[in-house]
Order: structure tokens, then C-alpha cells, then sequence
């Protein structure tokens, strides 16, 4: 990797690892600079309430330094027997208590036998409740309901005239699985239909009432705003559920808006320590009320968190060290024997590397994470550990760090130029999740280091079904237990394109390459497996986009894969035909987005399929709360111009607040295309968007170059593994590509909004740790390879 520099009086060359490793430090002395830059922040630590018996206080926003509660939020008593309780005061947002390590919003109930409500004129009779069902009645009405179906005198409704594709297709999957494998979907009360899941009543909106299944409970909760008041009866009285106070008797946190709370009382104070989303403020002073007190903490870039969770990370750090040092005593990392010093020095760095990232995850976790600076300084050695690994710095390799540098230079600037304490979390966990996955990656490409990374075609069938089965199963469980953001705060759909993609190489290296002597294919198990698992794992990941995700962009990014596959296949095999097929029918879908752009408002609303989405995208002034995200992610663009807002291409805001981009609707994900664009204007993004294509380039490179080696390769194990190699490479670089494509043409309204995040930019999670970690380390691990085998086969040896 070199570049050429022609100059009057000769040429200069510049190693091209020079350029990337100059580049590399320069981002990282950006985040130092704007950590550096950051004014200083304070937050209360212990926030003291104190109530004499018979007392009452009303705490809103200011007084909890939660910035998304109301003005009134938290409404606080004492008995006069002393006890605490604790009602919602605010009309629009949720009231949320821990008790028994549940989470539990205030102003619901768990629906009993004997039970009473009343919604407007109609009273309702539970029957009969447990935590699977529930039966009531109202007049000469009875209705039952599982937490996924309403029967109506124990038939299912029609499907409601609004329903689209993905509930009719969830209902009809509720009436036939058994309770244990149904999806969970709300029965709501008003509006004047009964259908699907609703139930009509009468000068009742819909919506004002529901009944959810939420973990082992059907609980029934008004809505938030100003809707009819849901009265309830049970032995206790009779109250409005959402003014019903609740005693604080065992409970350990609440949630106001979206902060939560520690509690802890002691005789006439109560002690709530906020744990997340913490406002902060430039200075430690505040106008408070007399019974509320705070006790302030500043924010400190090099702090350690106290607590077990840190000694547990301690432990675990110095275990892999005193396991490093003893194997190093006795000759030899036991995981690359043989090697010199240097790799094994190597090999030892990348390992305490990722347990660095497991630690720093966990501690961030237990709600303790590590000062901001150790964050820094994670996430550098994760992205300097691509640059030093002995081996040679393949363009995919230095394009794909320096956009990794990028990406935590734009999370850094959006966490500290926010004045709460959550937006640095994206940071922090972007680093420990890059150190946890370059780390491992960089261990397993010095292991195979001159073994050539060849595995027999057997194992790795079975290592692909493993892989297959744990996507499915991971597919399944979000589909049970998760929602569309996923499940445990993982994305599984990011594991199964993996999968898919390794699947899919597999399937076409083995068909392009048939060979009727061969065993296996004589199998009819092998058989199946080659040809229906990539189908079977693309279909779940299909059924999970329209079932689980009320969105068409996974549609979109499986359409974008699919086509590039088919199009790596055609160009392999030989089929020109295929190929202009193929290549015909992208220049229609861009035709299609260029004739919808420009299709009127009038045309798109007789639509039936996502119509709302195409007519805020056509038309967002006129839709200006579901247009939120287009209006002011342009709003963003365009204050960033070319050089952005500063003028100076973001130098100088390094550090200091975010502004109004702050406002835009998941701006840490989908949307921080346009942060970057607001901070570091059009110039900005166009250095951004060369990386991106240098990064692609250098994936289809490698995989050109496999392919090249399967063709001259002299075995069919060679060529299966170069085949192989190509078409993953192709597939991940498919993926990221479709990835960019939506994201870009989301923030810069090309497209519809679709919810996909960028690729190295968006805030890091399960897409950066399964999948482009995975697909750098491949990329790392194949051209490491394809130089071993080149180097083997100039020394003329037979065993190569």
C-alpha cells in the first residue's frame, strides 16, 4: 500500500501505512483536545428529601435533575404513621417503580377476580384473572383476552380496516401458536370499532385504556394526557387509577421521565441518588425548595467508579495477567506456541485488550462506569492495535480504522457537548465493545499466523450450522421476549446477517465448484444443509422484518444484499445475461426513488402500503410531528453548510455544546449523519464518504483477490476456501453498503425515513460487535493468508 506523490524535481513516495497511522493520531489527539476543551460539569450525587409525618411535596424537572420529567412529576407523602407514598403528578408521562427488581409504572393495576372499572359509561366485571387470561364483562358482553388475542363471545375479531401487513400476519400467528410462543400485543379500549385487539366504547377515544401483558402480569393502565378517567373498585375503595398513590414499602429505584432514581430513606429524609440520564450544570448552585437538598458532584475525566463491579473488572484484568506472565515464564503464550517474542508480546496485548472491554462493559452496566478519559484511551489502543500487528496494512485495514476514529470522534463531541450524563454512554460503550471485538480479532488472525487459516470443509459446515442454529434461536427469542430494539439490550438480527452472509458464501463456493467424486454430495443431510439453510435463515430474518419491526428498511438493506449477491454470483459464473439483468433492475429501483420523489402528495395517499411514511417524506412541513426527524435533521445540514457550523470544519466547537442537533430524534444512531454534517460541513462528510468508498473498495479488493487465488489454486480445499473467502467478503461489504446507502439518503432525504444506523459512525453496539468486527477481522485474517500462500508458492514449495 503505497501512494505517489509526483513533484517538479522527482517523485516522492509516502508509505501508505505512514499516511494511515499520521491520520490515525490525528483523530485521537482530537478526541484528547476535545475532552480537553470540555467545560466543566457538575451533577447532583444525593438528592435529600425531608418530609415530617403528614407532609407532602411535589418535585418536577428542576428538582430531580431529570431533564425529561415534567414540571410536576413526582408527587411525595408521609402517612401519619410515617410511611412514604408516592402518586404521579404529571398527566403526560409515566411514573415508574422497581420493587422486587421489577419495573412497574405507577397508575396500573393487576387485574383480579372481583375487580371493577369503569371507562366513561361503561362498567366492566373481571370474571376471571390469573397470569396467562383474563375475563370480563359489561352488560350483555364478555370478552377474554391472553396478552396477544381478544375474543369477543369466544371468537376472534376481524382485522381492523388500518391493520397492515405485519399485525395481520401477527394475529394470524397468535390463533395458532400455543400461549408460550404468541406475541405480546395490547388490548386497547375506545374509538368506535371492535376489531383485532380493540375494543369500541362509546364518546371514549382510542387508546384512553389498556390491558398488557408485561412480565408474567396483565395489567390494565390509562393513557398519558388527557383522556377519560379510568375508575377502579376493588376491596380497598374505589380511585382513579391515575392518581392512585402507592406506597414506597420495598422499593429500591423509580423512573422520572427517563431518569432513575435510587431510593433509600432514613427516619423523616429520603435519599433518591440519580443512576441515569442526570442533568448537568455549567456551575454547583440551584434554587431549590426548603425541604430539598443536593449534594453536588463534578464530572472527572479520570475517575475510578467504587463499588464490587470495579473490583470484579480488577480481578478479572489481573487474572488474564498473571495467566499472560506465567505462560510467558514457561516459553510460550498457549495460545500461538512456537512464536517469537514479539507475537507473543502481541498476543498477550490483544488479549488483555478485550478483557479490558469487558471490563469497562460491565462497570458500565452496573451503572459504574469509569471516567471518560479511560474511555479514551480504550478506544484508541482498540484502533491502534489494527495498525501495529506485524503484517502488512492492507487498504480495508487502514480504511476501516480511520473511520472507526472518526465515528468515536463525533460520539465523544455529541457526549460532551450535551448537558446530561447519558449521551457519554454511547461513547464508553462504543469503546468497550470495539476493544472486546478488535481485540479478539486481533488475537485469532496472530494464532493462525502461518497456518495458512484453512480449516477442513467438514468442520467448518458444522461451525456454519452452529452458527445458523444460534442465529435462529437468537431470532426466536427476540421475537418472544424482545421488541423491535431487540432483546437484553442486543440486537440478534445483526448475529443472523452474519450468518446469513457466511452461509450464503459457503452455499455458492461449494456450487460453483460442484465435483460429483466428492462424498459429501452423495448426503442428502449435506445436501439440504448447503442449499436451504442460507434460505431458511433468510426467511426468519424476513418474517422478523415484518412481524417484529414496524419499519420496511430491513426489507430494504435484505433487497440490497440479495441483489449484490446475485450480481458477485453472475460475474463468477459467467452469466452476462444475469449480470445485465441484474444491473437493469438497480437502475429501475433508482428510477422508482427518483418517480416518488417527484409523485405528488395526491398520488401517494391512495397508497396502501406505508402511505404515512411516503407523504411526511414528500411533505414533511405538513406533517411537522412526524416529520420531526426529516425537518430538523435538514435544519442540522443546513447550518453545517460546507464548512460547518464554526466555519472552521468543527475545529473549534471541539468540547463545547452540541446546539440544537441534539433535538433530532435518535441523533446518537440513525441520525448522526447529520450531527457530523452540522459540525463538520459538507467538506467534512465529502473526507467522509471517500473513506467509505476507499473502505469498500479495499473489501471487494480482497475478495477479488481470493477468487484469483481459487482459480489458480491447486486442490479443491484451496479453491473452495478462496470461493468462499470472496463471496463473505462480497456479502459483508453488501450489507455495509446497503447500511450507507439508507443512512445517507434518510438524513439527506433521498429516502423516506427508515431507520438503520451508519456503519463505523452511529453509536456502537451489537452492529458494531457482530458484525463489522467480524467482517475487519476476516478481511485481516484473508489478505494475511492470501500473502502466506504467495510467499509459499515463490519458494516453489509442493505443500503449499
Amino acid at each position: 500500500m503505497e501512494l505517489r506523490v509526483n513533484r517538479r524535481f522527482g517523485v516522492q513516495t509516502i508509505s501508505g501505512a505512514a499516511l494511515a497511522a499520521a491520520l490515525l493520531a490525528l483523530l485521537c489527539a482530537l478526541q484528547v483536545l476535545a475532552l480537553w476543551r470540555s467545560p466543566a460539569a457538575w451533577s447532583p450525587a444525593v438528592i435529600s428529601v425531608t418530609l415530617k409525618p403528614g407532609e407532602s411535596i411535589t418535585l418536577g424537572q428542576a428538582e430531580l435533575a431529570a431533564p425529561q420529567a415534567g414540571a410536576s412529576h413526582l408527587g411525595l407523602r408521609r402517612d401519619r404513621a410515617g410511611r412514604w407514598f408516592a402518586r404521579n403528578a404529571s398527566g403526560t408521562r409515566q411514573l415508574v417503580l422497581q420493587r422486587g427488581g421489577a419495573d412497574r409504572r405507577t397508575g396500573s393495576i393487576a387485574l383480579r377476580p372481583g375487580h371493577q372499572f369503569r371507562l366513561g359509561a361503561t362498567l366492566f366485571d373481571v370474571t376471571a384473572a390469573d397470569g396467562h387470561s383474563v375475563s370480563f364483562s359489561a352488560g350483555a358482553g364478555h370478552w377474554s383476552y391472553d396478552g396477544a388475542t381478544l375474543l369477543r363471545e369466544g371468537r376472534t375479531q376481524p382485522a381492523c380496516p388500518d391493520a397492515r401487513a405485519a399485525a395481520r400476519l401477527a394475529a394470524y400467528w397468535n390463533r395458532l401458536m400455543p400461549h408460550a410462543l404468541t406475541l405480546a400485543r395490547p388490548l386497547a379500549f375506545g374509538g368506535n370499532l371492535y376489531c383485532g385487539n380493540r375494543l369500541g366504547l362509546e364518546y371514549v377515544d382510542y387508546g384512553s385504556a389498556a390491558v398488557a401483558r408485561v412480565k408474567g402480569q396483565l395489567l390494565l393502565a390509562g393513557a398519558d394526557g388527557e383522556r377519560a378517567p379510568l375508575m377502579v373498585s376493588t376491596a380497598a375503595g374505589q380511585f382513579d387509577l391515575a392518581q392512585n398513590e402507592e406506597a414506597l414499602d420495598g422499593v429500591t429505584s423509580l423512573v422520572a421521565g427517563r431518569t432513575r432514581l435510587a431510593t433509600r430513606t432514613d427516619g423523616d429524609i429520603m435519599q433518591l441518588r440519580p443512576l441515569s440520564h442526570v442533568a448537568l450544570y455549567g456551575e454547583a448552585r440551584g434554587v431549590l425548595p426548603a425541604q430539598v437538598q443536593w449534594e453536588w458532584r463534578q464530572r472527572r475525566a479520570w475517575a475510578l467508579p467504587a463499588g464490587p463491579a470495579w473490583w470484579i473488572a480488577l480481578a478479572l484484568c489481573c487474572a488474564i495477567g498473571a495467566a499472560g506472565a506465567l505462560a510467558w515464564q514457561r516459553g510460550g503464550w498457549p495460545f500461538v506456541r512456537g512464536a517469537s517474542a514479539a507475537t507473543r508480546a502481541a498476543s498477550f496485548g490483544t488479549a488483555l485488550l478485550a478483557v479490558a472491554g469487558l471490563a469497562a462493559l460491565i462497570l458500565q452496566r452496573s451503572a459504574t462506569p469509569p471516567g471518560i478519559g479511560w474511555s479514551i484511551l480504550l478506544g484508541c489502543a482498540a484502533l491502534w492495535c489494527c495498525l501495529l500487528l506485524p503484517g502488512r496494512i492492507t487498504l480495508v485495514a487502514a480504511a476501516g480504522t480511520l473511520l472507526l476514529a472518526a465515528g468515536l470522534l463525533a460520539q465523544l463531541e455529541l457526549g460532551l457537548g450535551a448537558m446530561e450524563s447519558s449521551w457519554l454512554r454511547h461513547f464508553q460503550k462504543t469503546s468497550a465493545v470495539l476493544a472486546i471485538g478488535m481485540g479478539f480479532g486481533a488475537h485469532l488472525r496472530l494464532r493462525l499466523r502461518g497456518r495458512g487459516a484453512m480449516l477442513p470443509q467438514t468442520r467448518l459446515e458444522w461451525m456454519l450450522a452452529l452458527l445458523a442454529g444460534a442465529a435462529l434461536a437468537a431470532l426466536l427469542l427476540q421475537v418472544l421476549l424482545g421488541d423491535e430494539t431487540g432483546v437484553f439490550d442486543l440486537q440478534p438480527v445483526e448475529f443472523a446477517k452474519l450468518a446469513l452472509t457466511a452461509l450464503t458464501a459457503h452455499c455458492i463456493a461449494v456450487g460453483l465448484g460442484r465435483d460429483a467424486a466428492m462424498p459429501e454430495h452423495t448426503r442428502p443431510a449435506v445436501r439440504w444443509f448447503r442449499l436451504a439453510a442460507p434460505a431458511l435463515l433468510f426467511v426468519a430474518l424476513l418474517g422478523l422484518a415484518l412481524v417484529q419491526v414496524d419499519d420496511y428498511s430491513p426489507l430494504i438493506l435484505l433487497l440490497v444484499w440479495s441483489m449484490a449477491m446475485a450480481f458477485a454470483y453472475s460475474v463468477a459464473a459467467g452469466r452476462h445475461g444475469a449480470t445485465a439483468a441484474i444491473v437493469a433492475t438497480g437502475c429501475l429501483a433508482a428510477a422508482a426513488v427518483a418517480y416518488m420523489r417527484n409523485a405528488g402528495a395526491g398520488e401517494v395517499a391512495q397508497w396502501s402500503f406505508y402511505a404515512d411514511r411516503f407523504l411526511v417524506w414528500l411533505d414533511p412541513a405538513s406533517h411537522p410531528h412526524t416529520g420531526q426527524q426529516l425537518l430538523l435533521g435538514a435544519q442540522a445540514i443546513a447550518e453545517g453548510a460546507w464548512w460547518g457550523s464554526d466555519h472552521l470544519l468543527g475545529v473549534s466547537t471541539l468540547g463545547q455544546g452540541a446546539g440544537s442537533a441534539l433535538h433530532i430524534p435518535a441523533v446518537q444512531d440513525d441520525f448522526a449523519p447529520s450531527f457530523f454534517v452540522n459540525r463538520h460541513g459538507l467538506l467534512g462528510a465529502l473526507m467522509l464518504w471517500a473513506l467509505q468508498a476507499l473502505f469498500l473498495v479495499g473489501v471487494l479488493q480482497t475478495a477479488a483477490r481470493s477468487y484469483a487465488a481459487s482459480r489458480a489454486a491447486r486442490n479443491f480445499r484451496q479453491a473452495w476456501m478462496g470461493r468462499f473467502r470472496c463471496f463473505a467478503l462480497c456479502g459483508g461489504a453488501a450489507f455495509v453498503l446497503g447500511h450507507l446507502l439508507l443512512s445517507w439518503g434518510t438524513n439527506l432525504a433521498i429516502f423516506p425515513i427508515m431507520g438503520q444506523p451508519m456503519s463505523f459512525l452511529s453509536a456502537g453496539g451489537s452492529h458494531l460487535l457482530f458484525f463489522i468486527c467480524p467482517l475487519l477481522a476476516f478481511c485481516a485474517i484473508s489478505a494475511q493468508s492470501l500473502e502466506e500462500i504467495q510467499s509459499c508458492r515463490s519458494m516453489s514449495n509442493t505443500k503449499c
